[in-house]
Formats: structure tokens, sequence, C-alpha cells
């Protein structure tokens, strides 16, 4: 055998023992290596998952071994990279296993190289929407709104911090006993969050939410029973008529996937910033800048916070401004940018119903460490904030929203709301809560802004019920953020019969009540304090005595609503400027809600000689 023939020979000889075909013995002969023995299906019994936790040890250590060369390999070779392993180990160890089991080792085994170990399986599963990795030994899932335990595991703690490593190492982060929880995100926009010793005692914890690859439309969130489709187009109208919205809900109760359906309904031609802990949102128009915040490095320096490229935000010209979840301070920034041009912004926030919505976000605000005045805080909101599109999990694990509430004022301390639709149970099919999101009968006070945006809006109007001038049931200022007027035809909000007073006469008395601050000329509340609105209410009962054939000096009884008991020294000394000397006999009562939210501080009703 010549030379060249030799060499050639060594060289076959070499790559066959690579590829793990054979083996050299310690005397230089080849050795072809002995096919694994198979095996009948094997029951699954303690014993024989123990038997196949202990070869995977083995085959992570070659694997480790191996790893260098298998980092710029194809994924194809390596898994026949991996067979070869399975085979030689199998072999060297006299272990007897299955075919099942032996494609079982190869699979796990190319998912520790080229994917995420055990969570591989889970997360390809498309019926799966939730992870949850309790240490090593306990891999629960979320399918079906229900979660189950499932029969996948990690061979130690540091097998879980192995894959923890994998998904946060490409974004940047780290994870150690310095900074032992870390927010992050997969490739496919799934939200990661990774939790380690010292802070939890059950080993690496890791909860996966997952996020389908082509994202849900509404034909997705109807279908699921999320809400009808005359439900979706009402929130179409809104977002394109730029209401201000927050979706709030309980943990996996849907809100990320409800924003990023309410976020598909913003115009195409508009400029969209999304800002989040991990990217998340999926919007699909053109002009999108995606923002996300990041943690501090190993120095505890560099950290940009939500709040930071908020501010960013607002000298990057956005015409809307969307963040993924309000938590903390920069809920004050939401609302200042809601508030200061940026109309038909969107955020989430977790809450139990829509008014525990609005009290954390209170909370929130006093969490940026500013003295605020409760009263400055509510009115922001109040201003700032329009619908609250509130989502939740029912028992059967349905995602339904069940409310859509409007912020229409401020009365006194409290920030006024009212249900436009809420959800109503009509009975269990097969387990399965049936029901439907159903208009209230209110009117909402923003039907003008879908006017003036050019919205229009369908036949019915969704089932909300046509407005009765003849019966007012509110009155209140429109949000300063949307003007007090247009050049559109017709008035902006009608004006209501309120404060003008109503007059009787008979047994040769005159009977007037309920007159307010109002100027009769312009149908317009004048000013806020309660010295000027006295002055107006007193002026405005004059000209009605003296218009049914009384006069001031003929009032016998008075009765008098004040908005703050503790302005009576002030309207009493303009009522003494009215009435001279005895003035006449009266009482205080209690003012009513619609004239609080008219914003009254005082009305006066009396009784005189005609």
């Amino acid at each position: 055998m010549s030379l060249l023939q030799r060499v050639e020979r060594a060289q076959q000889a070499l790559e066959r023992k690579q590829s793990g075909e054979v083996e050299l013995s310690q005397s230089g002969v080849i050795v072809p290596v002995m096919a694994p023995p198979t095996l009948p299906p094997q029951p699954r019994t303690p014993a024989r998952e123990a038997l196949l936790v202990e070869i995977k040890h083995r085959l992570v250590t070659q694997v480790i071994a191996a790893f260098d060369t298998l980092l710029d390999v194809n994924t194809t070779d390596v898994r026949a990279k991996m067979e070869g392993i399975v085979d030689r180990t199998i072999a060297q160890h006299q272990f007897a296993v299955t075919r099942d089991e032996r494609t079982r080792l190869v699979d796990e085994l190319t998912d520790d190289v080229t994917g995420f170990g055990p969570l591989e399986p889970l997360l390809n599963d498309e019926t799966i929407t939730e992870v949850m990795v309790n240490g090593p030994n306990h891999v629960y899932i979320e399918r079906a709104g229900k979660i189950e335990r499932v029969e996948s595991s990690f061979l130690n703690d540091e097998h879980v911090l192995r894959i923890i490593d994998r998904i946060i190492t490409p974004m940047g982060r780290r994870i150690d006993e310095m900074s032992p929880r870390v927010d992050a995100r997969l490739p496919d926009g799934s939200r990661v969050n990774a939790i380690v010793e010292p802070l939890s005692l059950v080993g690496p914890v890791i909860t996966v939410r997952k996020f389908a690859a082509k994202p849900f439309t509404v034909d997705d969130l109807v279908r699921f029973g999320t809400a009808t489709a005359e439900m979706f187009d009402f929130l179409r109208v809104c977002i394109e008529a730029r209401l201000n919205l927050f979706v709030s809900g309980g943990t996996g109760s849907g809100k990320t996937t409800t924003l990023n359906v309410l976020s598909s309904f913003i115009p195409n031609d508009e400029r969209i910033v999304t800002i989040e802990d991990a990217a998340e949102l999926q919007l699909r128009q053109d002009h999108v800048i995606t923002l996300e915040s990041r943690p501090p490095n190993l120095e505890g320096e560099g950290e940009i916070t939500i709040r930071q490229l908020l501010r960013n935000a607002m000298h990057m010209r956005p015409d809307r401004i969307i963040v993924g979840e309000c938590r903390s301070g920069e809920a004050l920034d939401m609302l200042s940018a809601m508030t200061t041009g940026h109309d038909g912004s969107l955020s989430t926030g977790h809450a139990s119903s829509p008014a525990d919505m609005l009290r954390r976000l209170e909370t929130m605000v006093l969490m940026t460490g500013y003295q605020l005045p409760l009263r400055a805080i509510r009115e922001q909101m109040a201003s700032a904030v329009d619908l609250i599109v509130h989502t939740g999990r029912l028992k059967d694990g349905s995602r339904k929203i069940t409310h859509i509430t409007e912020v229409y004022g401020i009365e006194d301390d409290d920030i006024l709301t009212q249900d436009i639709f809420t959800f109503e149970q009509t009975g269990i099919v097969d387990g399965r809560i049936q029901g439907e999101l159903k208009p209230t009968g209110v009117r909402p006070t923003f039907m003008d802004q879908f006017r003036k945006a050019g919205v229009k809006l369908p036949p019915g109007e969704f089932g909300i019920p046509p407005e009765d001038k003849a019966k007012p049931t509110r009155i209140s200022t429109a949000k300063g953020r949307w003007g007090v007027g247009d050049s559109s035809e017709g008035p902006v909000a009608p004006t209501l019969p309120l404060g003008f007073g109503k007059a009787v006469k008979a047994g040769g008395m005159v009977y007037v009540s309920a007159m307010g601050p109002i100027v009769p000329e312009t149908g317009q509340l004048v000013g806020s304090t309660i010295t000027a609105q006295s002055r107006q209410c007193l002026a405005n009962l004059k000209a009605k005595l003296e218009g049914h054939g009384s006069s001031l000096d003929k009032v016998v009884w008075a009765n008098w609503s004040l908005r703050d008991p503790t302005e009576f020294d002030l309207f009493n000394e303009e009522w003494v400027r009215w009435f001279p000397g005895d003035g006449p006999v009266g009482q205080s009562t209690q003012m009513t809600p619609l004239q609080r939210r008219a914003g009254f501080r005082v009305s006066i009703g009396v009784i005189a000689e005609a």
C-alpha cells in the first residue's frame, strides 16, 4: 500500500471516528461502534426516569466538552453530532434504552445547544399561553386559561441558569446575586421574567408569557369571545376620535393583547412612539418607534427608566404615545402627555376594576415623591383619561372585556365615572361562561368628539341612547384639552335648563326654586368663587321676582344650598348687601349632585309676596 493510500485511509478513519461510527482502541486498531441495544417500549417508572436522568447528566458532560466545536455548526449538523454523542455514550456504558428514549435524548440535547432546552417544545406548542418553571423539577403551563403541571424538567439549578443566560445574553442583560431578577423577551416577542437566589428559595424561576407569532386581530378576539364585533367597532371610533384610553385588568387577563388590537386602529399616517420594559407590542403601522428601558450595569450605572424614555419621547414629535404598562411614577408623565397635545395615547395598568385603576393611578403618581395635592392629581386624571377598558379572566379561564367605563369629570374630590357597556352573564354551557357586553343606557359625554373628529357612527350608535334635551341627566364642563367650541355646525354641547330657576304664583305668593349662578344671556356659569356666584344668583333672583310682580323686599322666606358649608360667611357677606337690616327667614339645605357637577357653589330659592 502506497504512502498516499495510507494517508487517505487514516483521514477516512479519523472522519468516521469524529462522526461516532468507529472508535480507536488503545492499540490504535479501528473498532466499529456497537449500535446501542434496542428494547421494546418501557413503562415510564420513577426508576426508568432516574436512569434517563443519569444518562442525560453524562451526555451533558460530553456536550459541554464539545460545545466550542458546535457553536458555528448549523442545526442539521448539530443534530447529527448529538446522535453520535448519544450512541457513543450509551454503548460505552452499556445503557439499555428504547428507540423512543434515544430519540428523546437526542431532541433534548439538540434543544439545549440550539434552543432553550426543556422549554423549547413548550414554546413551540401554540396551545400553551404561559410557561412557569419553579426550580428544575417543577414545570407548569397554562392552556385554555387553566394551569397544569407537565413532565418536563431540568437536570439541576445550573441547567436552568444556563437557559436563563441564553435568553438574556443577546439583550445585554445579566442575572446574578447582585442582580437576582430580570425582565427580557424571546425573539418572537414573548415576555420572560426570571428570578434566582437569594430572592427565590425554590431555585431559579422562569415565567414566560407567550405571544402569538402572528399578532391577534379583532376577528381572533371576537372568535375567542373577548367581546363582540360591535364593541370593537365602538372602540375603533374611540381611537379614531383620539380619546385617551387605559386598559386595566388583573394578571393574565389579556391587557397587552387587547392593547395590541386597539393600537391597530390607529391610522397608518400617524407617528407612534411605544415605550416598554421589554418590547411586547406588535404594531403594524409604518411609522412606529419602539423604545425599551434598560437596567443598570454591573457598576449600578447606565439605567434608563420608562419615565426617562417618556420625557425623551415628548421631544420626538409623536402623534400618540403608547406605554406598555404603568407601574409607578411614569403614570404622572403619561397623564401629562395625554393633556399636552398627545391625544389618543394608550397604556395599561393592573387593577381589579375601573375604579381601582383610578386609585392605582393616584398611588403611582404619589410614588414620584412630589408633594402634589390630591385634588390636583385627581383633576389631572379626570382631564387626561377618557375611557377605561377593563379586561377580566373569568372562572372558566376565558378572557373577556367586562367594562367600558367613561371618566367624565370631578365632583368635590371624587372622580366621576359611568359605565357605558358592561358584561352581562347569561349562563354556562359546557362549563363555559356565556354572556355579552351590553350598553347600560348611559350616553357618554364624549359623543360630540366623534362629530368633531369627523367619525361616522352607525345607525343606533352601538345601542347608546340618543340625547334627550328635555330630560338632562347631567351637566359637565367640556375637558379643557377638548376646547370649548369648534367651527362645525351646531353647538358643542346644548345649554341645559339648570340654574335658571322656576317661578310659580299661587295664593298671593311667588315661589322661586333653584336659582343658580348662570348668566341668562349665555347660559354659562359665572366664575368659580362663592362671592361671584352668590352675586349672580341674587341678581337672577331679583330679575325673576320682578318679572312675576314681586321684588326682593317682599321675600319672606329663603332657602340656600352651599357646595361647601364652610363658605357660609363669604356667602352671608354678599347676602346682607342685598338684604340689609332684617332679612327674610332662611335655612340651608344640601346641594343636589346635578348642581355640584355643574360647578355650582351656591343656589337659592325664595318665597315672596306677589
